[in-house]
């Protein structure tokens, strides 16, 4: 049987920041996706190509980050294999419109998820967000979405509701 493949890009965000004993702080500094989350899971039919492109609170985000997400998004384009964007929640659909604007119909699913407590915490979304996205990348057709909280929103029409907590389809 063939392995399903997917590229697995990280940017960091909540999903993966981790708490510091020695200075007392939670932040962005490493991708935690192998150490917290890969290991745990059985892939044994899915061959996942991982890369970190930064480490950064997606508030901090530039212009010109997003633009590093976008190529490294588009040069795996010619792989026709789908791709997970783990990003941070505050400013996901920004970069998901960025994406959109640049090359509206992709040719493979570009998936976006992330998580509104960090990976390590025991009352986390993260594992089940990733988990729903990276399963949902490889059977939905192209294009750009956002997987969170057992939904799949279809972009470029989605928000993240600071209210609730999660994201929601635009009108």
């Amino acid at each position: 049987m063939d392995k399903k493949q997917i590229h697995i890009l990280t940017t960091g965000g909540t999903i993966e920041k981790s708490y510091s004993e020695v200075d007392g702080d939670l932040k962005n500094r490493e991708s935690l996706l192998e150490k917290k989350l890969l290991q745990r899971l059985r892939l044994p039919y899915t061959d996942v190509k991982l890369s970190s492109l930064m480490a950064k609170d997606s508030l901090h985000m530039t212009a010109e980050d997003r633009e590093i997400v976008w190529q490294a998004l588009q040069s795996r384009f010619a792989d026709k294999i789908p791709v997970l964007i783990l990003h941070g929640t505050d400013t996901m659909e920004e970069t998901l419109r960025y994406c959109h604007h640049k090359r509206p119909q992709p040719p493979v699913a570009v998936v976006f998820t992330g998580a509104m407590k960090p990976v390590g915490f025991d009352d986390s979304d993260a594992t089940q967000n990733f988990i729903e996205a990276l399963v949902l990348a490889q059977y939905v057709p192209p294009g750009y979405y956002i997987s969170f909280h057992n939904h799949l929103f279809l972009g470029p029409k989605v928000t993240k509701n600071r209210q609730t907590g999660t994201f929601e389809s635009m009108p």
